[in-house]
């Protein structure tokens, strides 16, 4: 057979010349049952497979499982598992049933369809960017926790990036690394405009961006609402805010439902600006700033749980407590937020669904369809133990 000859009935693409391997001949590499490493005494037990290697050396690497290896575990054609992997509309003809079944075959032989073949056919890469402000900040890893789920789904591979600006994003929708862009939580400098040929969703931002493009937003206005609403019942009538300084639509639409509540409720506020990028370390000096006033405020709402962190440091650094002297309440319902003492109470954002409806969206647009709009995800106040009735002497 020439080197580069495709097995009778296979399709040009399914393997690649150094995977052909007659029906019934053992791989290149393989070593019989009964032979004896170079070295060993006859009799001395031998492991199957390779011999074990000298020390200090590394053994090439054994052969890829291929998509024939996948069809005949499964038992289907080489035909249906190029189609249950190929991401394209044909391949979502295969059964349910079958499409598991060679899902689960080529699990157990950690098979891996070859992404460069798959690019030539559809002229995809398979692979999506997700574009978010500050990869450190814990919110944004229950969002990637949601989209590398859903992406899972569709066959795509996901890359992460921050620190972007509207430059570096008009770069990656310009070239063929990435199908498509999820941009999260965008700041207004951060955005610009895009090809309109490149299929992008925006997260938690802006409806108003880019109307030819599908927005999943968060109801973050109804969970500020809510925070406000359950200090004052607690007796509260002055509450701090310790807001992001960063210019974003999320924490605008934070800023407006503070300002209405208050207002509506007849409650003083008292504000001070902290930049979240920055971490635990600022937000417990702005805290500090806060707590030194002379008729400071008892009850504190900080724009993520990571400033309610800096803020519980604060004021265990002067001898308040938690949440005797002062209610905290945070934004996020990030993991760290049930392991603070005491827990704390805050707006959960479920960032894991964010992620998974951002991905559905864009991986319909990948397949050409319409994507209906996404009514905003709901929000929800979380209630532990970091808040308390305000009282008497206050």
């Amino acid at each position: 057979m020439p080197e580069n000859a495709a097995p009778e009935g296979a399709e040009p693409g399914d393997v690649e010349s150094a995977d052909i391997v007659p029906e019934n001949a053992a791989p290149e590499n393989a070593v019989p049952e009964n032979a004896v490493p170079e070295g060993a005494e006859p009799g001395e037990a031998v492991p199957p497979g390779r011999p074990e290697p000298a020390a200090g050396t590394w053994p090439a690497p054994v052969r890829r499982p291929t998509g024939r290896d996948v069809a005949r575990l499964a038992g289907v054609s080489q035909a249906t598992v190029s189609l249950v992997f190929s991401g394209s509309e044909a391949g979502r003809r295969v059964s349910d049933a079958t499409r598991e079944r060679v899902r689960e075959a080529a699990r157990g032989l950690g098979y891996r369809p070859q992404a460069a073949g798959r690019q030539l056919r559809l002229g995809r890469s398979g692979m999506i960017l997700l574009a978010v402000p500050n990869i450190l900040g814990p919110f944004f890893g229950r969002v990637l926790e949601g989209v590398h789920e859903e992406a899972g789904k569709h066959g795509l591979a996901v890359v992460v990036s921050s620190g972007w600006g509207s430059a570096t994003l008009a770069e990656a929708a310009t070239t063929s690394r990435f199908d498509g862009l999820l941009i999260c939580s965008p700041d207004d400098s951060q955005l610009g405009e895009l090809p309109a040929d490149t299929p992008v969703v925006f997260l938690d931002a802006d409806p108003g961006t880019d109307r030819a493009r599908p927005t999943v937003e968060l109801d973050v206005g109804g969970g500020m609402r809510a925070a406000v609403a359950h200090l004052a019942a607690l007796g509260h009538r002055r509450i701090a805010r310790l807001r992001s300084t960063h210019a974003a639509y999320t924490f605008r639409v934070r800023q407006a439902a503070f300002e209405e509540t208050v207002l509506a409720l007849g409650l003083d506020a008292v504000e001070l600006g902290v930049s979240l990028n920055e971490g635990q370390a600022a937000a417990r000096e702005v805290a500090h700033r806060l707590l030194e006033l002379p008729d400071r405020p008892h009850a504190v709402i900080c724009d993520d749980d990571v400033v309610a962190a800096g803020v519980y440091q604060a004021a265990a650094e002067r001898g308040l407590r938690v949440p005797a002297d002062l209610s905290v309440v945070g934004i996020d319902n990030v993991p760290v937020a049930a392991l603070l003492t005491p827990p704390l109470t805050t707006v959960d954002l479920p960032g894991e669904e964010l992620g998974r409806a951002g991905v559905a969206a864009l991986a319909g647009l990948l397949r050409g369809e319409t994507v209906a709009p996404v009514p905003p995800l709901a929000t929800s106040l979380v209630l532990r133990s970091s808040t308390a009735p305000v009282a008497r002497e206050h």
